[in-house]
């Protein structure tokens, strides 16, 4: 099963998280969008941060090895990984899909 995975984190890390993930092949491709600003609760108050929003597309297989990476990888004590179901999507962008993103468990 194809799933997308949306991480929020600061710009200065993004790139890095990125070719991390993408080269540890535990996704086939990683789209940085650059620009967000998330309001959040932290802490008992409103929050603001300026970060950067990774698309992430992937294996529903490889969603465990890819939230351990990113958890110890990322600044934020509490990082936001949240994964969708592609319901529908172009055979020919499965079988990359499925192709590149083939990280061994546990590796």
């Amino acid at each position: 099963m194809a799933i997308t995975v949306f991480v929020t984190i600061p710009k200065k890390e993004a790139e890095n998280m990125a070719k991390m993930l993408v080269e540890e092949r535990v996704c086939a491709c990683v789209n940085i969008v650059d620009g967000v600003k998330s309001f959040f609760w932290w802490e008992g108050q409103v929050d603001t941060a300026e970060e950067s929003l990774l698309i992430i597309k992937t294996k529903e297989s490889l969603f465990s090895r890819l939230k351990e990476m990113v958890s110890a990888n990322h600044s934020y004590s509490v990082p936001e990984i949240i994964s969708f179901k592609i319901d529908n999507l172009n055979q020919p962008y499965l079988e990359w899909l499925n192709k590149e993103a083939n990280a061994a468990p546990n590796t």
